[in-house]
């Protein structure tokens, strides 16, 4: 029997396991639904008669906007980072295609998780940022997955500065495969989910192992590094504080640089 899911819709249908991040308008990844995509992931790893797995959000405004703000505080950020990377994990141990398919907005831990994926295409109004910086947060996965992706000058240009780039950008320095029209998201996605299906499983998953084993031992390796930066660094700075109440608050931040 499935799991039962609320803040995600899981389907596996004719060798394609779907995973809908359920949470509209902007798909917010609370702690819940962190752990339900980590579920959802292991749920498809493990079913053989799965060949693809598909990663959307739910309409056609965004993704994912990222991680709850509301669980960055101290109180909570330990559990946070814990289940965020356990995902991370997850995502690593499925050794079958991954598609992202970016229906608008994929920021913070949104563009992360689009951008673990194997393949990401996106629509021509998705928009890609990391805009942690902006609430004294670091973006953990994107320190260590991005210069992987992009090459360590643009990772740092898009994390220091926390702006949106266009789908179109994201294409361009290699962060997203395709870029198509709205309407042709769809079709786009199946005709790419009916060419790996024509391909050996076993043979999509050994190359996939070929190609991630050494990347994936230095991914989690410096995974644990930088949970220790943001645990015992960056939450015992005022600014990591401030940062998160300014943008509840709505205000702009008073930083004191300590």
């Amino acid at each position: 029997m499935g799991h039962i899911f609320r803040n995600i819709i899981y389907e596996s249908l004719d060798g394609v396991a779907k995973i809908v991040i359920n949470r509209p308008p902007l798909n917010i990844l609370n702690v819940e639904t962190i752990s339900e995509l980590a579920q959802a992931l292991e749920d498809a790893r493990t079913d053989e008669g799965v060949k693809v797995v598909l990663i959307t959000g739910a309409g056609d405004r965004a993704f994912s906007a990222g991680v709850d703000i509301k669980d960055h505080f101290p109180e909570k950020i330990d559990t946070t980072l814990e289940l965020f990377h356990k995902l991370f994990h997850s995502m690593a141990n499925v050794h079958k295609p991954t598609i992202a398919v970016v229906n608008g907005f994929a920021l913070g831990g949104g563009c992360e998780l689009a951008a673990a994926c194997d393949i990401v295409i996106a629509s021509e109004k998705a928009q890609f940022g990391q805009p942690e910086i902006s609430v004294a947060a670091i973006p953990t996965v994107a320190t260590v997955l991005l210069p992987r992706l992009i090459g360590r000058r643009k990772a740092l240009e898009l994390i220091f500065t926390g702006d949106m780039i266009s789908a179109a950008e994201a294409k361009q320095i290699g962060l997203v495969n395709q870029v198509v029209p709205p309407d042709k998201l769809v079709d786009t996605t199946n005709e790419l989910i009916s060419k790996l299906k024509e391909k050996s499983p076993v043979v999509l998953k050994l190359t996939k192992m070929a190609i991630c084993q050494g990347l994936d031992l230095e991914f989690k390796k410096a995974l644990d590094g930088v949970t220790g930066i943001y645990l015992n660094l960056l939450m015992r700075t005022e600014d990591a504080i401030e940062g998160l109440k300014a943008f509840l608050e709505k205000r702009k931040p008073e930083w004191k640089g300590k």
